[in-house]
């Protein structure tokens, strides 16, 4: 008998440890680990009543701030009934939440209203204006932990992108709260903000990025930003209707705030050498002009197996740290076509030891001093027509997670001229201009043909687009021997160049001659412009260039 009742104590202390076990599985499943507060969020998604529940993006927050506080978060962009749907199950009294008020922009304004193809850059006259995004009262919202949004991804796709008004106003009223909040109690006390997103699109990367995303769960995105970077974004213009800040002239107390707030670590221009030695020249003149105008930043430039080894040298003597990468195909451009393996420069975003890098093509020239450059924002570039940006020079911030949804993205993401210029134009549509004094564009066509000469002195750089000065003689731009190639001609500019060419060492400019395959094309195009009698008459010009009697193999 006692056998027996010890045997049955057994067996209801082991259904005991089972029932046990099994609450304290169920605890751990529903509860989450550690002291966290349990959570179940009731939010207004694409599909109505639908439960987030316990995505861990509360969590998060409260185990970054202090868990006992109450936490106030403000919603944007929900309606009065999506906000009564929105609530806290059980733990009202931790969470007090807010809808954040604002006007929503004119449906009559369109994304080239904020990026027009050009603005009246002259200081001495009426500096351009933006039309008005509207803001809520953010000192209403002083006091946010976190702000949730809503994001408008009516007729987003991964391929085609989104060039939207609303959108970008939604995003920027969250990225303003948030700095808002972030410093009201002033810049050296703690106060941690976060943002969470709702919609299969995401915020916008050009103003949270992916560097500073917590967690993706479904359609919800948790964001804790660097609040530093995020504030010199809002404080941009906001679009390229205005030169951005911290050099334009439209809002001294903006420039101030921005100038209070600089960024002091390792930065650097980059440049890219991939497929041939074609612009080894460019690329080391470039780089004395630089060393030229007494720059303070790192001259690196990235270069393929088909730079040699007597290349890099001269490259390196000029100034230039090198290192070597794997090209990277552009999957839209034909094949054998100029701009095949473009998307290489792609390959600048994994620079991570740089804060901020200045990227510049190698058949640019520096004149002036732009290390000032680099206290814009990504992306900051000039302007090339339409909404879009020069990809000549760019404002870069490394990051490891930019370039993988780049590089996801090459494969979806169309560009419209094959290149990475159209591509990174379809990824970054909202972008801050620059002065077009840091990417004067050699190209004269229609009513600008008459300027071709009248290049300004005061110019920070040139862009030589067509064909390269080192690629012709220097007694004069050999662009003119092509009709379909005028647009590009300005012996201005090829003049500026070859003094640039002129100041370098003996040791370099061998770096610079001509080949037979380059001697022979340039005389061939000087037969057929003066078989056409080209009314310019260049090919009349009687060629000095020594070049032409010391060809290099």
């Amino acid at each position: 008998m006692a056998h027996k009742t010890l045997h049955s104590n057994q067996k209801l202390f082991t259904l005991s440890l089972i029932l046990l076990s099994l609450s304290l599985l169920i605890f751990f499943i529903f509860f989450g680990s550690k002291n966290n507060i349990v959570n179940r969020f009731k939010v207004e998604t694409d599909q109505p009543n639908q439960l987030f529940t316990n995505p861990r993006w509360f969590d998060l927050i409260q185990e970054e701030s202090n868990g006992d506080e109450k936490i106030k978060v403000g919603l944007v962009n929900f309606n009065d009934e999506e906000v009564s749907r929105y609530e806290v199950h059980g733990y009202g009294s931790l969470v007090d939440t807010v809808r954040v008020h604002f006007n929503c922009i004119s449906k009559v304004r369109e994304w080239k209203d904020f990026f027009p193809v050009w603005i009246n850059e002259d200081s001495n006259l009426h500096p351009p204006t933006c039309p008005e995004i509207p803001m809520p009262r953010l000192e209403e919202y002083w006091d946010l932990n976190v702000v949730v949004a809503k994001v408008p991804c009516d007729g987003w796709t991964t391929e085609t992108g989104m060039r939207d008004v609303f959108r970008l106003q939604v995003n920027l009223v969250v990225a303003n709260l948030l700095v808002r909040s972030g410093w009201a109690k002033g810049p050296d006390v703690k106060w941690e903000v976060y943002a969470v997103f709702i919609g299969h699109c995401g915020p916008m990367p050009e103003i949270f990025r992916c560097d500073d995303l917590l967690r993706k769960e479904g359609d919800h995105w948790v964001y804790k930003p660097e609040l530093k970077r995020l504030q010199q974004k809002v404080l941009m213009p906001p679009g390229t209707c205005q030169i951005a800040y911290p050099f334009g002239k439209t809002d001294n107390a903006r420039q101030n705030k921005l100038k209070n707030r600089q960024f002091n670590h390792r930065e650097a221009y980059v440049t890219v050498l991939h497929s041939s030695e074609a612009y080894v020249c460019g690329a080391i003149a470039l780089a004395q002009s630089i060393i030229r105008t007494n720059s303070t930043k790192d001259l690196l430039l990235l270069h393929d197996e088909h730079v040699s080894p007597r290349s890099l040298t001269g490259l390196r003597t000029a100034g230039w740290k090198t290192r070597q990468i794997e090209r990277i195909r552009s999957p839209f451009a034909e094949k054998g076509s100029y701009n095949e393996w473009n998307y290489s420069k792609l390959r600048i975003w994994l620079l991570t030891w740089y804060r901020k890098v200045v990227f510049i093509d190698s058949d640019f020239l520096v004149f002036k001093n732009m290390d000032w450059v680099f206290h814009y924002p990504q992306i900051s570039a000039a302007g090339n027509d339409r909404t879009l940006f020069n990809s000549g020079i760019m404002v870069i911030e490394p990051s490891l997670c930019t370039f993988e949804d780049l590089m996801l993205k090459s494969f979806k993401v169309g560009s419209y001229n094959g290149g990475d210029q159209g591509f990174l134009n379809e990824v970054f549509t909202w972008w801050h201009r620059l002065p077009k004094e840091v990417n004067f564009l050699k190209y004269f066509d229609g009513n600008h043909s008459l300027n071709r000469e009248k290049i300004p002195d005061d110019l920070s750089a040139i862009h030589y687009l067509g064909l390269k000065p080192w690629m012709c003689y220097r007694d004069y731009d050999c662009n003119w021997d092509i009709k379909e190639r005028q647009v590009f001609a300005s012996d201005k500019a090829h003049e500026k160049w070859w003094q640039v060419y002129d100041e370098m060492p003996e040791r370099l400019k061998q770096y610079c001659g001509l080949s037979p395959h380059m001697n022979w094309r340039i005389k061939k195009w000087r037969r057929i412009a003066k078989k056409l009698s080209l009314p310019d008459e260049h090919w009349k010009i009687g060629v000095t260039d020594p070049r032409q009697y010391n060809l290099v193999q």
